[in-house]
């Protein structure tokens, strides 16, 4: 069995709001682009997969932060893959401050894509891959749970997919389909400094040139999204604050 590994990261000027302290996008992107880091040292990033036509996706991801570190503050990324099956990899990770205390968790799911069928591959044909890399601890939080349809939006806004949305599988990158759905929520709620969970369910991808339309609707308790490019939904999230 591996153990989990660890980075240190430093909140920089950009990775802050007007409060000095990390945004939820910017907390995401270090989440993910160390799943990137990780996978990369360990010989499974994209670099290898790519020699075979094949990349990660991400299908599930869940976030949740009880605080957000403030502006040239630290703090340490733990990640551990804590099991996968044939369709589905999942990356764990714990946030600690420099006062030694966990401030947020996140659990990501993640398939292997073909990139000339953009489908998913079965994993058990790279096993070999995963399981030195397994680590005996469980998720440290909740998996992404299943969202159902949103049905009418309160809020509606549109986006169409540019340059600067796509990362390297061509597709609209995570932390933009993020920020598009903060940027509907009241900015006094986001920027508060209370605990928040976020569940992304994603369901297709979004390519260049696409219009993609947003929904959002507050019920029971949390605000619920959706987006959608031409009638097919590609995403859906929901997310809660602490009162």
């Amino acid at each position: 069995m591996a153990d989990k590994t660890l980075y240190d990261i430093r909140v920089e000027p950009q990775d802050v709001d007007f409060t000095l302290r990390a945004t939820l996008a910017s907390l995401g992107g270090s989440i993910l682009n160390i799943a990137g880091t990780d996978a990369q040292t360990k010989g499974f990033g994209v670099d290898v997969l790519g020699r075979s036509n094949l990349s990660w996706v991400l299908s599930r991801f869940a976030m949740e932060f009880d605080s957000r570190p403030e502006q040239y503050g630290s703090y340490v990324i733990a990640t551990w893959i804590s099991d996968y099956n044939r369709l589905m990899s999942t990356r764990n990770f714990t946030l600690t401050g420099s006062d030694g205390r966990i401030f947020g968790r996140a659990v990501s799911q993640w398939c292997m894509l073909d990139l000339t069928t953009r489908t998913a591959v079965d994993m058990t044909s790279t096993a070999g891959m995963h399981a030195q890399w397994i680590v005996d601890a469980p998720p440290p939080a909740e998996r992404p749970r299943k969202i159902g349809p949103l049905g009418d939006a309160a809020l509606t806004s549109e986006h169409r997919v540019a340059y600067s949305d796509i990362d390297f599988n061509r597709h609209m990158n995570t932390m933009r389909y993020i920020e598009l759905m903060l940027d509907m929520l009241p900015v006094d709620l986001v920027a508060s400094d209370r605990g928040v969970r976020f569940d992304v369910n994603f369901l297709r991808e979004s390519r260049y040139g696409q219009m993609l339309t947003l929904g959002c609707a507050e019920q029971d308790g949390e605000w619920r999204f959706a987006v959608s490019a031409d009638g097919a939904e590609c995403l859906r999230a929901a997310i809660s604050f602490a009162v």
